[in-house]
């Protein structure tokens, strides 16, 4: 057995070893455990923890928000410390521009009120004032110029002639004539008619074996004369000259470029009869050598047709004696067409005769043989 005292010292050794280890007072343990407890504060992180993770959820949130709102708020700061050198920039970089306006730079509010009320007074005023300058720039570039006897080769004066246009009439020919060296006999017509507003015209030569060839004109009747919209040439097929004196321009069917024409310009069939109506209305005007100046257009081309006005002379036609004022287009050219006119006033100063001539020496060769009404 144990003595008593012994167990009593066994006893309080034991209670006194518990006491320590219960109490830390071993470095060992304490050092590894007392830092848990003590760094447990770590509980204080782990606590906050438990509330930073909502708090982290808010960041997620804040974190794509204060982002945005810091660009927006920094680019602000730079933007409000920036504006003043880049509104220099812009001012730098438009001044190339804007030197065309110096007046506008220098006084800007006065272009903007000068502009506010005389805009609207241009534009109200524009179709009062434009018109008159384009009616009287239309009249004089008439495109027919009269150059009288003895003035060489002066251009001639462009003031628009006085026209009388002769009554409509059907007039018969016999044509005598040539081609690629075979003469021929044939008859031909030329057809005028108007409304006093608008005509038509229409000439055709038919040979026999060789088939027949028509030229047509059609137009408005205007102060200065014949006025073409379209002119047709057609021998096994036709081709056209279409004109816009709107636009000034004629276009033709078979694809050649465009021409320029300017009011009083004619085509190869109307050119005669608007000649006519300008001697009947002022003979006088049209002494021997005078020479006029007519753009004239083809199917395909436009090209000027000058012609001298010769003698009065009597012709042993067909239909009989006839007095008559010639009229002559030479060539300017090795391939132009000759072409010879001869007006007769008792008729209104309609042809009477008409003679073309080509280049190679084909010719055709028009003489009255009878006229009536179309």
């Amino acid at each position: 057995m144990i003595p008593r005292r012994a167990l009593l010292t066994i006893t309080l050794l034991v209670l006194a070893l518990h006491a320590l280890l219960l109490g830390g007072a071993l470095p060992h343990w304490g050092s590894s455990q007392a830092a848990p407890v003590v760094r447990f504060t770590t509980r204080t992180i782990a606590a906050p923890a438990p509330a930073a993770v909502p708090a982290a959820a808010e960041t997620v949130a804040q974190v794509a928000k204060p982002p945005v709102r810091a660009a927006r708020k920094k680019p602000r700061p730079a933007e409000a410390a920036q504006p003043q050198p880049r509104t220099t920039a812009p001012t730098a970089s438009t001044a190339p521009i804007e030197p065309e306006e110096p007046t506008q730079a220098e006084t800007p509010e006065a272009p903007i009120a000068s502009e506010d009320i005389a805009a609207p007074t241009a534009v109200a005023s524009a179709p009062a004032t434009a018109p008159p300058p384009a009616e009287a720039a239309t009249a004089p570039g008439s495109a027919i110029a009269i150059a009288p006897p003895g003035t060489g080769d002066a251009p001639g004066s462009t003031q628009p002639a006085p026209v009388r246009l002769p009554a409509p009439a059907r007039l018969g020919f016999d044509v005598d004539g040539q081609a690629k060296g075979f003469h021929y006999s044939a008859r031909a017509e030329l057809v005028w008619q108007h409304d006093g507003q608008q005509y038509q015209a229409r000439q055709e030569i038919s040979v026999l074996f060789l088939g027949s060839r028509a030229q047509t004109s059609v137009g408005d009747l205007t102060p200065l004369g014949l006025q073409p919209r379209r002119f047709g040439d057609r021998s096994r097929s036709e081709k056209a000259a279409h004109f816009d004196f709107a636009k000034g321009v004629a276009t033709f069917s078979a694809n050649t470029p465009a021409a320029a024409i300017a009011p009083g310009a004619q085509d190869r069939l109307s050119v005669f009869l608007q000649l006519g109506a300008m001697l009947a209305a002022a003979p006088e005007r049209y002494p021997a050598g005078t020479q006029i100046s007519v753009p004239t257009v083809s199917a395909r081309a436009a090209d000027t047709w000058v012609f001298t006005v010769g003698q009065a002379e009597s012709l042993d036609l067909p239909v009989g004696s006839v007095r008559a004022v010639p009229l002559q287009r030479l060539p300017r050219r090795d391939y132009d067409q000759k072409a010879q006119l001869w007006l007769a006033p008792e008729l209104g100063y309609l042809p009477v005769r008409i003679r073309i001539t080509q280049a190679n020496g084909d010719f055709a060769e028009l003489n009255l043989r009878a006229q009536g009404a179309p």
